[in-house]
C-alpha cells in the first residue's frame, strides 16, 4: 500500500472499499446497496461521485477490474475486486478515524465500518474516543456554567448547552457499547456475519 493511500481516502472511498470486502461488485450494485442500506444518510451519494471514486481507488491500486459483462440492452458493467492494499486501507482508515471527534462525517463512517476490526482492537480505540469525548463534554459543561455565573444571557449560550447535552448522550451510549463489547454480549468482527437469506436477496436485488 502506498504510504499516502489512507491520507487520500475520502469517506465515500472507505465505504466503497468496505463494500468490496463483502465480495466483487460493479459500481451500479454498490450504489444500490448503499441506498438500500440507507448509507446515504451519512453522506450524499450520486452515481457520478461513486464512479469517480471507483476510478480514483483503481488508480491508487486499492481495487482492480476482474471482468466486464453485459446483459441484453444494458450498458457494460465492469466488476471490481479489492486488492490487498485496499483491504489494508479500510482497516487503517478506521483505526485512524475512530478515536477522533473533530470530524463528524468521518467519525460516523468509522463507527459504521468499525465491525471490520476485531473486538480486541476496536475496544481500545473506542476507549480513546471516550476519553476525547469526556474532555470535550467537561469543557462545554464548565464553560456553560461559568458563562451563566457571569450573567451571560442564556439565549446566546443555547448552542453550547445543546453540544453539552449531545456529548453527554454520546458518552452514555458509548459506555453501553463498550460494556456489551467487553462482556461479549454483542457479536462482533468480520467473522460474526452470517451469509443470511436476507443478505443474499439484498445482493441479488442490487445486481438487477
Amino acid at each position: 500500500m502506498k504510504k499516502d493511500a489512507v491520507d487520500t481516502l475520502t469517506p465515500l472511498g472507505v465505504m466503497v472499499l468496505a463494500l468490496l470486502r463483502e465480495g466483487d461488485m460493479h459500481p451500479y450494485e454498490m450504489v444500490r446497496l448503499l441506498r438500500a442500506r440507507h448509507d446515504d444518510r451519512l453522506l450524499a451519494i450520486t452515481n457520478g461521485t461513486l464512479y469517480h471514486t471507483v476510478a480514483r481507488l483503481q488508480k491508487a491500486g486499492l481495487l482492480e477490474e476482474v471482468g466486464v459483462d453485459r446483459e441484453g440492452n444494458r450498458p457494460e458493467r465492469t466488476t471490481y475486486t479489492l486488492t490487498a492494499a485496499g483491504r489494508e486501507a479500510v482497516v487503517a482508515w478506521v483505526r485512524r478515524a475512530l478515536p477522533r471527534i473533530d470530524r463528524d462525517t468521518d467519525a460516523r463512517i468509522a463507527l459504521a465500518e468499525a465491525h471490520n476490526l476485531e473486538r480486541d482492537e476496536v475496544i481500545p480505540l473506542l476507549r480513546e474516543r471516550r476519553h476525547a469525548l469526556a474532555e470535550s463534554h467537561a469543557l462545554h459543561r464548565d464553560g456553560f456554567s461559568a458563562a451563566m455565573a457571569k450573567g451571560v444571557p442564556p439565549q446566546v449560550l443555547v448552542e453550547i448547552e445543546r453540544q453539552e447535552a449531545v456529548l453527554d448522550a454520546e458518552l452514555r451510549w458509548l459506555d453501553s457499547l463498550l460494556s456489551r463489547l467487553e462482556s461479549d454480549a454483542l457479536a462482533w468482527g468480520p467473522s460474526a456475519f452470517s451469509d443470511s437469506e436476507r443478505y443474499r436477496a439484498q445482493r441479488k436485488a442490487a445486481r438487477q
